[in-house]
C-alpha cells in the first residue's frame, strides 16, 4: 500500500561524477543541495555571490562574470554602516569600500575561471517576485533594508523570465559549450508575497523553464525538487518552525531522489565510503586515550588516504 504521490524522474544521460566540476546558483535551497555535495566531497562552488532569488538578477551576475566585468564605485553605495551592492548578498557587504570592491572583483574572477570549467550547472529559482530600483530603473537582487519607498514590486512575465533563462545558458555555452545545466524551483514558499502570489510565482518559473528546455533540449534538464515537496512530502512535519522552509529530513529526501538520478551509479561505493569517514570524523569518544579508539583514529586515517590517493583534490577537515 502507498501513502505518497510519487514523482517520476528521468534519469540523467549526463550524470555527475567525481571528475565533474559542478556550480550551485540561485535560492537558499541551492545551498542546502551544495551542502550535501560538499559533505559528499564533490569538486562544487555554491552561491559565490551570495543567495540569488529571481533569474534576472542572477542573469545580470553570469554575464558580468562570464564577460569578466568588474565592479566599480558607481555599483556600490554606502547605507546603514556599510557599503552595499543590489547586485550581491547582503552578507558580501563590507564596512570598508576597497575591501568591498577587491572582495567582489576577486569573486568575479574566480566565477570567470569557474563558468569556463563547469561540467554541470544547477539553477535553482526562487521566485518571479521583484523589486526594482526607482532611481536607476533596475531590478535588485537584494534590497539590503533600504527603505520599500526607493522600489516599485513586480511580477516578471514568464517570457521575460524565459529570456533570462535562454541568455544565461547562451553566454555560459559560448564559452563552456559542453556544460550541462539542471534547473529546479525552490520548495520554499515566499509566503511574504501572498499565499495566491506565491503559486503565480512559482507557475511563471516552472512554465518558463519548461518553455526553455522545449525550445533548448539536451544538455537541459529540470530537477522537480517543487513538486516533490508539494506532493510526495504533503505534511507540515516536513517543514521547519516557519512551516515554509523545508527541514532537514525533507532536504535529505529530495536530495536522494536527486543523487539516485543525477549521479552515476558507479560513484555510490565511493560516496559510502566518503559518508563512513565524516561520520567517523564527528565521532566523539569518552576515552579518547584508549587503545581501542587509538585503533580507530589509525583505520580512519588508512580511509582518508585511501580516498586522497583516488581523489587528490579531497580534503577532510
Amino acid at each position: 500500500m502507498q501513502f505518497t504521490t510519487k514523482i517520476p524522474i528521468q534519469k540523467s544521460n549526463f550524470p555527475i561524477d567525481y571528475d565533474s566540476k559542478i556550480m550551485l546558483l540561485g535560492s537558499c535551497f541551492a545551498e542546502n543541495i551544495g551542502e550535501k555535495f560538499n559533505y559528499f566531497k564533490f569538486q562544487t562552488t555554491v552561491n559565490p555571490f551570495g543567495i540569488v532569488f529571481n533569474p534576472v538578477s542572477l542573469e545580470k551576475l553570469i554575464r558580468r562574470c562570464v564577460v569578466n566585468r568588474k565592479f566599480t564605485e558607481n555599483d556600490i553605495f554606502y547605507y546603514n554602516d556599510l557599503w552595499h551592492c543590489f547586485e550581491v548578498h547582503s552578507e558580501l557587504s563590507n564596512s570598508d569600500k576597497n575591501t568591498f570592491l577587491n572582495s567582489l572583483n576577486e569573486l568575479i574572477d574566480a566565477t570567470h575561471q569557474q563558468l569556463n570549467d563547469s561540467t554541470h550547472i544547477i539553477i535553482t529559482l526562487g521566485t518571479s517576485w521583484v523589486y526594482r530600483n526607482i532611481e536607476s530603473n533596475e531590478i535588485v537582487s537584494n534590497c539590503h533594508k533600504v527603505s520599500q519607498k526607493q522600489f516599485t514590486k513586480e511580477l516578471l512575465p514568464i517570457n521575460q523570465i524565459e529570456e533570462s533563462l535562454q541568455s544565461i545558458i547562451s553566454i555560459i555555452h559560448s564559452v563552456n559549450p559542453n556544460c550541462k545545466f539542471i534547473f529546479t524551483v525552490s520548495p520554499v514558499r515566499h509566503i511574504k508575497d501572498g499565499f495566491v502570489e506565491n503559486t503565480l510565482s512559482k507557475a511563471h518559473l516552472i512554465t518558463a523553464i519548461h518553455k526553455t528546455i522545449s525550445r533548448l533540449p539536451s544538455p537541459i534538464t529540470y530537477f522537480p525538487a517543487y513538486e516533490i515537496m508539494m506532493d510526495e512530502l504533503r505534511d507540515y512535519r516536513f517543514y521547519g518552525e516557519d512551516m515554509l522552509h523545508p527541514n532537514q529530513t525533507a532536504v535529505d529526501y529530495i536530495w536522494i531522489q536527486f543523487f539516485e538520478n543525477y549521479i552515476s551509479e558507479s560513484e555510490f561505493g565511493l560516496m559510502n565510503e566518503i559518508c563512513t569517514i565524516q561520520k567517523g570524523l564527528k565521532h566523539r569518544p569518552f576515552n579518547p586515550n584508549t587503545e581501542s579508539h587509538q585503533k580507530f583514529l589509525n583505520q580512519l586515517d588508512l580511509k582518508i588516504k585511501t580516498i586522497q590517493n583516488q581523489l587528490p583534490f579531497v580534503k577532510f577537515c
